[in-house]
């Protein structure tokens, strides 16, 4: 995640994946500006309601004005309708924001996932308004690191808890092998009952359980 300028290529990791019970959503902290590690605890997995959570990958600029805007966007619709928005919903509304700005675009690549009553879901969304479901999905310069662990142990099925590690697995995987991640992990459980933010101290339990420290 790039803190100064546009021609800075973003320097980040972070998933999304459906489990049969919720979403796990994760990403790790390190902010980069070129070669410059620019900031250790930062934070790239946001609560938009308790169904809904976006990662964010990209210029932190334009990151935290189209989270404010998206997270406002859902508030008000809750407001409105009496009712979470669901997760599609959500996708598309922040595509459609994306896409209006095709010729001035936010440098942004981001994960919207979440549960609503038709189940558990995952989006992926590039700056040009793209938006793409999926059971797994990774973005940022970690990414194929994450691909390879999630292409060989992500099965669908698996419970949020099984997902967890996965995702505690497959950040870690990213951080060891690429020089723009790093410095912790962030990792969000969203299941029907409700919005969980896995404690520091749980990720370093379980990771050291798998023998990843």
């Amino acid at each position: 995640m790039p803190v100064a300028n546009t021609e800075l290529q973003s320097g980040t990791t972070t998933l999304g994946l459906v489990c049969k019970d919720g979403v796990v959503m994760a990403a790790e902290k390190r902010a980069t500006a070129g070669t410059l590690i620019a900031h250790k605890t930062t934070r790239k997995v946001f609560k938009l309601d308790d169904n809904l959570a976006i990662t964010t990958a990209g210029l932190v600029g334009d990151l935290q004005s189209l989270t404010r805007y998206i997270t406002a966007e859902v508030q008000l619709y809750r407001l409105k309708r009496g009712m979470q928005m669901p997760v599609e919903a959500a996708a598309t509304l922040t595509a459609n924001i994306l896409a209006a700005r095709r010729f001035a675009p936010y440098l942004v690549q981001l994960i919207i996932g979440g549960v609503d009553n038709k189940g558990n879901h995952v989006y992926s969304l590039d700056l040009a308004g793209g938006s793409l479901p999926d059971n797994y999905v990774t973005t940022g310069s970690g990414s194929p690191y994450v691909y390879g662990v999630l292409e060989d142990q992500y099965q669908e099925g698996i419970t949020a808890d099984e997902g967890t590690d996965l995702a505690i697995r497959a950040i870690t995987a990213a951080m060891k092998r690429d020089a723009a991640s790093g410095d912790g992990i962030n990792v969000v459980r969203i299941t029907p009952d409700g919005f969980e933010e896995i404690s520091d101290e749980e990720i370093a339990k379980r990771a050291k359980k798998m023998n990843l420290t």
